[in-house]
């Protein structure tokens, strides 16, 4: 029943990416992988967690919504 619910939340969250610019795909994705990083870091340093992946977040949240593909 868990795996079912998880799985009907993962797709109904990423359903609601497919209308979205590549700005916004972009500063979606650099969210994502700066949270990752962010939790990677404070976990190897000692540090929160959740600090790590609020700041890692939105520095990659930022950083991919201003660089453009070239």
């Amino acid at each position: 029943m868990r795996t079912t619910l998880g799985l009907a939340l993962a797709a109904l969250l990423l359903a609601g990416c497919g209308n979205m610019n590549r700005t916004q795909q972009r500063a979606l994705s650099g969210g994502a992988i700066g949270a990752a990083g962010g939790v990677a870091l404070g976990a190897l340093t000692g540090g929160s967690l959740l600090t790590g992946a609020l700041l890692g977040g939105a520095g990659g949240a930022a950083i991919g919504a201003v660089t453009s593909r070239r």
